[in-house]
């Protein structure tokens, strides 16, 4: 009845929020509790009525989380349990767990928190309040559902763990008893050198203080405080080798002694704990730091997941499976050892290839220490963000169980993943949103350009052809051999430049297919000659040859057509009767070719700007033509095709120097 009266009073809240912006969050504690589920399913109600964000904190007051064995496999089934309700798992050490909850939900903005009441009484007044009491009262702000937590073995759990920091080893008994010995000798040689009775005291209490540094039990401070009082008693008061004294002060004397040596004890061994948990949260605190600034300077999946594998090696010491999951297959298995610094195999071991299918399909982990496969060897884990699945990581825990802390710990280790893989996605698909645009603006341009700068040439054709029509015999021979080279002319400008624009863009688009040989380049050098532009009738040619033999590997019909581009771009640029200049040689391990003008020549932008695709620059055109910026980008594709490179410089004293290289080609002869 009280669950039904519980479910209409969530959905009435559900209903009044659903025109609200308040954003809620709601916090469960967990605990290693048997009621402690329900807490859990109260609070995940609680959650989705009020449509918050759902976190599900365990306190913890050690990083090794010293609890009994059927408290810690009961606290993780309880963290388990919240995690498929739903919650994002948080592990925090403190020692003051009241405290500890208060801060983390001031911090996180949680509004509010749920957490169970338990049945334990305080037996005596000096007692400490519960820990629902204390949260209360420090926690004013912040709505409280307090929920029944019966634990009706909690006085026997508080005696067993009271007798586990209790019970002494027989080694802290052995250092116990040595540090005893060697303070009593050092006593001794202190008043045998006439020191007074206070120093003599001030040595005890530094043996208690080495002995709280040295062992693990309480106990053991406990026998070294009353152990200096007896034997400072036995070996250095009036009588001495007995347990009476003359003087009633003594009393108090002893009393005071033994009662530094117990505190003394006791902060030592507090500080002691401290450091040790201080340490071990600055080496899991680093994990992460080393995590987040490793993952930054990956570019690729593959150097994500090595990342994250390494870390969790180092956090966990334990082997590390990873499996790459792309388009939602599952891919290969690479296995990480802790004991090679983390080296990478292929994972052949495919009996466990049920469990991963199962973390890929169901998105939950499966394998050891969990209900679903539970023989399996390792524990998996899907490396996931917003629902998408970006690998499978194993770990090879067989049954041992791990922690709060730990856990915790790898969740965050996994997170960080996560993220930095679907950053990597998020960035693969800008730049293929980059490339679309860019395409479109490549295609906008071209119609652009076409649209303008064949108007004149085919304008020129028309205009010509009709004339001839209309005019043949009326026409003398010099004006019809005029039209006709006119129309020639024309014509042969927009073959090359559909030669050009084809083959710039099977080059935009992958498709050229380069068919290298071994070609001599005196041999390229006169078939390109041969097909400049008529134009070169108005200009000096020269070729340069070289004295030796000079063989490429190259395709012989693409390099041609880079010639006649850099020939017909200096005769396009330069003035009547200028010379323009063909080299070629070798020069180390390579072939060069080169072409000078002595034009106007390129300042620094032009350089730049040279080899991209639809620039013209503001030079005038000498033949009047307009160009439309394709010829040198061509020149470039087809070089860097060949793993060549071409490059642009100054001619001394006017004009330009356009200087391409390709690999040397080797000639053996057989005799």
């Amino acid at each position: 009845m009280r669950k039904t009266q519980r479910k209409e009073a969530y959905m009435t809240f559900e209903t009044s929020l659903e025109n609200t912006n308040i954003s809620e969050h709601v916090l469960v504690c967990i605990s290693s509790s048997p009621t402690n589920r329900k807490i859990i399913e109260e609070a995940a109600e609680l959650a989705k009525a009020f449509h918050a964000s759902f976190t599900a904190l365990y306190v913890a007051k050690s990083q090794e989380d010293n609890i009994p064995a059927e408290d810690k496999a009961r606290l993780q089934s309880n963290i388990r349990y919240a995690e498929d309700k739903g919650a994002a798992i948080t592990t925090v050490v403190a020692e003051n767990i009241p405290f500890a909850i208060a801060e983390f939900a001031r911090v996180s903005g949680v509004t509010k928190i749920v957490i169970g009441r338990s049945n334990t009484k305080r037996y005596h007044f000096w007692e400490k309040q519960t820990v629902t009491e204390q949260l209360i009262s420090i926690a004013p702000n912040i709505d409280i559902y307090i929920i029944p937590d019966s634990k009706t073995n909690n006085k026997i759990e508080r005696n067993s763990r009271f007798a586990e920091q209790i019970i002494p080893t027989w080694k802290d008994l052995l250092i116990t008893v040595v540090i005893l010995i060697s303070m009593t000798v050092v006593g001794i040689c202190f008043s045998m050198l006439g020191f007074t009775e206070s120093n003599i005291i001030t040595v005890y209490i530094l043996g208690t203080l080495l002995n709280a540094i040295l062992t693990q039990s309480h106990f053991c401070s406990l026998i070294s405080s009353f152990g200096s009082v007896m034997l400072f008693n036995f070996f250095f008061t009036e009588p001495r080798l007995t347990f009476h004294v003359f003087e009633p002060g003594y009393s108090f004397t002893f009393i005071i002694m033994m009662i530094a040596a117990l505190l003394t004890g006791s902060l030592a061994y507090r500080l002691k704990d401290i450091a040790r948990e201080s340490a071990k949260s600055a080496y899991h605190t680093k994990v992460l730091f080393d995590t987040n600034q490793l993952l930054q300077k990956k570019r690729t999946a593959e150097e994500i997941l090595n990342v994250m594998a390494n870390q969790v090696i180092l956090l966990l010491d334990k082997d590390v499976i990873i499996y790459s999951v792309e388009d939602g297959a599952l891919g290969d298995g690479y296995i990480y050892a802790h004991d090679k610094d983390g080296a990478r195999t292929i994972y052949t071991d495919h009996e466990e290839d049920d469990v991963v299918r199962w973390v890929l399909e169901n998105k939950k982990r499966a394998g050891a220490t969990t209900k679903v496969f539970p023989k399996a060897k390792c524990l998996y884990l899907a490396i996931r963000i917003n629902g998408t699945i970006f690998g499978i990581m194993g770990i090879r825990v067989e049954k041992k169980v791990l922690n709060s802390f730990e856990y915790s710990i790898l969740l965050s280790i996994l997170g960080e993943c996560s993220l930095a893989l679907e950053n990597l996605d998020n960035e693969k698909a800008k730049e293929e949103a980059s490339i679309v645009a860019q395409n479109e603006k490549l295609r906008a341009n071209i119609l652009r350009t076409i649209s303008h700068d064949l108007r004149t040439p085919l304008t020129s054709i028309s205009g010509n052809a009709s004339n001839l029509c209309s005019h043949y015999k009326v026409l003398d021979d010099e004006t019809r051999e005029q039209i006709f080279s006119d129309i020639y002319d024309d014509s042969e400008w927009l073959i090359q430049l559909v030669e050009n624009l084809l083959s710039v863009t099977r080059f935009e688009n992958g498709e050229m297919q380069i068919s290298k040989s071994l070609e001599v380049l005196d041999d390229v050098v006169d078939e390109a000659v041969k097909h400049i532009d008529r134009n070169k009738d108005e200009h000096v040619v020269k070729v340069v040859r070289s004295d030796d033999l000079v063989v490429a590997d190259m395709d012989a019909k693409l390099i041609t057509q880079v010639i006649i581009n850099l020939v017909n771009n200096a005769i396009k640029y330069t003035q009547k009767g200028s010379e323009i200049k063909i080299s070629y040689g070798v020069q180390n391990d390579l072939v060069y070719l080169s072409v000078s003008d002595y034009g106007p020549g390129m300042d620094e932008n032009m350089k730049e700007h040279a080899f991209d695709m639809f620039y013209t620059g503001p030079n005038k055109v000498a033949d009047g033509k307009r160009s439309m910026g394709l010829g040198l980008a061509l020149c470039k594709s087809v070089v860097e095709a060949h793993g060549g490179k071409i490059e642009i410089l100054d001619n001394i004293p006017s004009g330009c120097i356009i200087t391409f290289y390709l690999k040397k080609g080797d000639i053996y002869i057989d005799e």
